[in-house]
C-alpha cells in the first residue's frame, strides 16, 4: 500500500460554490446588526478567513473589532446562510463528487477540510449541496483567523484520529486561491491549486504551486497525481 495521503480540501470556488449566497448573508448580517449596507468595496473574500472579514468588515465602517461584534457578526451571518443557500444557484463544483467517491474508500488516503469558514458554516455549506459526509473533519477559522495557521491544525487532528505521523510530503492541501497554496506551504505541504475559483491558472501558476489543474473533471488523472 502507498504511504498514507493527508488531502486537504478548501471548500468555496474548490469544493462548491454558493451562487452568492455567502456574500449575500455578509450584506444580510451587517444590516441586521449594525445598520450598514455593504458593497464589499475594498473587501479581499477569497481564501481569506471569515474572522478576517469580520474584522475588515467592523473596520471599514469603523466599528470596534472586538470579539462580540465579531461573533454578534458571524452567528447572524450564519442564520442567514442557511436561509440564503436555498434561493441561489450554487453547485458542486466539476468533477468533485466523482473524486471523492474514487477517494474515500480508500484505507490509504484521509480526507479532511482546511478552509476559512468557520466550521458552522461549512457544515451548512457542504451539507445543503450534499459532499459534507465525505469528510473525516477540518481546520476552520474557529481555530485561528489567520489562514497559514490551519494546516497545524488539520495535521494534528489527522495524527491524533489516526495514531498516525502524516509528514508535509503525505499532505497535500487543494484549493483555488493563493491563500490555498501559501496555507500549504506554510506547513511543507504538497499545494494543489485548481482554476475552479476567482483566480486563472496563471494568477495560480505565479505562486508556484505544486500541481495545477483547470478542474478536477478527469479523475483518473487527478488521483494518479495525488497518489503518485
Amino acid at each position: 500500500m502507498n504511504e498514507r495521503r493527508l488531502l486537504l480540501f478548501d471548500i468555496d470556488g474548490t469544493l462548491v460554490t454558493t451562487g452568492g449566497a455567502g456574500e449575500r448573508a455578509l450584506k444580510d448580517a451587517m444590516e441586521e446588526r449594525f445598520q450598514v449596507m455593504e458593497d464589499f468595496e475594498g473587501i479581499s473574500l477569497a481564501g481569506a478567513t471569515d474572522g478576517i472579514i469580520a474584522r475588515h468588515l467592523l473596520a471599514k465602517h469603523d466599528l470596534p473589532s472586538t470579539p462580540e461584534n465579531i461573533t454578534t457578526l458571524l452567528d447572524c451571518y450564519l442564520h442567514h446562510l442557511v436561509q440564503r443557500l436555498p434561493q441561489h444557484v450554487g453547485r458542486v463544483l466539476p468533477g468533485i463528487t466523482d473524486l471523492l467517491l474514487a477517494l474515500k474508500p480508500r484505507e490509504d488516503v484521509v480526507l479532511a477540510l482546511l478552509t476559512g469558514n468557520v466550521s458552522r458554516g461549512a457544515e451548512i455549506k457542504l451539507t445543503h449541496h450534499g459532499v459534507w459526509h465525505f469528510f473525516e473533519f477540518g481546520a476552520f477559522a474557529d481555530d485561528h483567523h489567520d489562514r497559514n495557521e490551519l494546516g497545524k491544525f488539520a495535521q494534528a487532528r489527522a495524527e491524533e484520529r489516526h495514531g498516525h505521523q502524516f509528514p508535509p510530503e503525505s499532505i497535500y492541501v487543494i484549493g483555488d486561491t493563493p491563500r490555498d497554496i501559501a496555507c500549504g506551504k506554510a506547513i511543507g505541504a504538497r499545494t494543489v491549486a485548481v482554476a475552479t475559483g476567482t483566480y486563472s491558472r496563471d494568477d495560480l501558476l505565479a505562486h508556484a504551486p505544486d500541481l495545477l489543474f483547470d478542474d478536477l473533471t478527469k479523475t483518473d488523472d487527478v488521483l494518479a497525481a495525488l497518489l503518485a
